[in-house]
């Protein structure tokens, strides 16, 4: 996707000061957001950040509290066009168990309202694209987890949407799966506008054109992921795993590395540590750690990652 993207493209959906409650908790919080055509965006946050709740607030499965979302394209003029231009794969797979994979794939295609022909056809499309056809007549039940989260992608696809989510899209994949479902999302944003969530971040890195990071409801940033990561500092990172599930004082253990490194942060028992000619100071930062009595159980050396980000922005892990 182009760097300026924003200056060239409308936006196909546009979201202004969106805003969730559920009781005393703000779920969302003034969220506000546009999503370009052709684009993959990966939607980042921890459980619990308002990712799901925004997710459900597009696909209009509940009403915000305030805001709005608006559709573009010819499609968004009728408003019982836009749930059929959307298509979900949520991140728990569903399937009716006692059909057969084409026999779900065919029925789903006729709920949208699409002809026969149109279904059959389609849902023989969507299993060979997925590696599924010689499972066609095996009822989904008897699949493996893999081969139900490819099917649930297909589902998902079955009415050719214009804008498609994907929540941990290779949640329970064999590495040759998650070659093969990547591979397809690639090939859908030539055509599809893409929203990924994932708790993968190579996965976020790899497939997104731009990154949403959102925590406690409030988006925190989004860019490339090439500019976030640059966006945190230039240098080598070292990263140290500590032979203790949390580190006591964090603060008096990053002022004594702040002494000879850029930036240090600690999260539970890692540390991250980002310097420019970071190799030349590995003996020292050892020893620094060590009288702290601390023992390194493992120890890293990398580029930045967009976990770097995550951790930057929130102060923790995404999986935390």
């Amino acid at each position: 996707m182009p760097a300026d993207t924003e200056q060239n493209k409308q936006p196909v959906i546009r979201i202004s000061g969106l805003r969730k409650k559920f009781g005393n908790l703000i779920a969302v919080d003034g969220l506000s957001l546009e999503i370009f055509k052709g684009e993959i965006l990966g939607f980042l946050g921890p459980n619990g950040a308002g990712k799901t709740t925004t997710i459900n607030m597009i696909c209009g499965l509940i009403t915000p509290t305030d805001g709005e979302i608006h559709f573009q394209g010819n499609w968004s003029r009728q408003h019982n066009n836009i749930r059929s231009s959307i298509g979900i794969c949520p991140q728990e797979n569903i399937y009716w168990p006692k059909l057969t994979l084409y026999e779900q794939l065919k029925f789903m295609g006729e709920m949208y309202g699409k002809t026969d022909r149109y279904a059959s056809k389609r849902s023989q499309e969507l299993l060979k694209m997925m590696g599924l056809e010689s499972k066609s007549n095996v009822l989904a039940r008897k699949l493996s987890g893999g081969m139900k989260r490819r099917l649930n992608i297909c589902l998902a696809l079955i009415h050719d949407p214009e804008i498609l989510i994907l929540d941990e899209p290779e949640a329970g994949l064999d590495p040759q799966s998650r070659i093969l479902v990547r591979g397809l999302i690639k090939s859908l944003a030539k055509e599809k506008t893409i929203i990924l969530t994932t708790h993968n971040m190579d996965e976020a890195d790899r497939l997104s054109d731009r990154v949403a990071i959102i925590d406690h409801g409030k988006l925190l940033l989004v860019n490339t992921p090439e500019n976030l990561k640059k966006s945190i500092g230039e240098g080598d990172i070292l990263e140290i795993t500590l032979d203790t599930e949390k580190v006591e004082n964090p603060e008096k253990v990053e002022e004594v590395l702040l002494q000879i490194c850029d930036k240090a942060k600690i999260s539970g028992n890692s540390l991250i540590i980002r310097s420019k000619n970071l190799i030349g100071k590995v003996s020292e930062i050892t020893q620094k750690i060590n009288g702290q009595d601390y023992k390194i159980r493992e120890m890293t050396m990398r580029e930045n990652t967009l976990e770097d980000v995550f951790i930057h922005l929130t102060g923790r892990k995404l999986r935390q």
